[in-house]
């Protein structure tokens, strides 16, 4: 290894990335650049590099010649919208994990006309059938209603699997599409289905202000 032109035999020898220049067998050590992408995953796809059904995955999307990037948390084949990918892992974990209660919004069209006893039942949770996990919601509103269904907004700080969909298969009621619009600040706004674009600075930075905040809540303001 060669460390600012000098050779260096010792593996010990401490580097700066990012500062050192740093040759092995004549080769520039480049350190990857952080990225940081925005998504509108469409429907259909399965949140994972390869899929031994032979499904599309989200990877489908991503632009070609792009260095390894994975996913922030998932949304399953059915579900839509906002999805974050990134090779800063340190980063991507408190953003997908429960405990950071970062909110993410969610537009929901179900096969009812939502009224206020429909919300109310959704306000007080449900107990899961198949393992006993309690599931809630942070916050439910209803949009708009039609003939025969209806959009509701739901609002997370949870991160558990399938929760929206369990949470209203166990009361009976047919989601029909699914659609994440929002994690913390960061809207999904007008970016076209399938379209992948890089996070702004500002984004980013709006991110960790909500996940410092959400980290630093003293726990007896958290809801159970």
């Amino acid at each position: 290894m060669k460390l600012n032109g000098a050779m260096r035999r010792d593996p010990e020898t401490p580097v700066h990335l990012g500062k050192d220049r740093i040759e092995m067998d004549g080769k520039l050590v480049i350190r990857n650049a952080k990225i940081y992408l925005v998504m509108h995953k469409p429907r259909g796809l399965v949140t994972t590099a390869s899929d031994e059904k032979g499904r599309e995955t989200v990877y489908d999307c991503l632009p070609k010649g792009l260095p390894w990037v994975a996913p922030v948390g998932r949304l399953d084949k059915a579900s839509e919208g906002l999805l974050l990918f990134t090779n800063d892992s340190e980063w991507a974990a408190p953003i997908a994990a429960p405990e950071t209660h970062l909110d993410k919004v969610y537009h929901v069209q179900v096969g009812v006309i939502a009224d206020e006893r429909l919300l109310e039942a959704l306000r007080n949770g449900v107990r899961g059938a198949e393992d006993g996990e309690w599931l809630r919601l942070k916050s439910v509103n209803i949009l708009r209603q039609g003939e025969r269904n209806s959009w509701i907004e739901i609002v997370l700080d949870e991160g558990k699997n399938r929760q929206i969909r369990r949470i209203l298969k166990h009361l009976g009621i047919e989601v029909l599409r699914l659609v994440r619009v929002a994690i913390g600040p960061l809207k999904l706004g007008d970016l076209a289905k399938g379209a992948t674009r890089t996070l702004k600075l500002e984004e980013k930075q709006a991110l960790d202000r909500a996940m410092r905040v959400q980290m630093h809540e003293p726990a007896s303001s958290i809801r159970t």
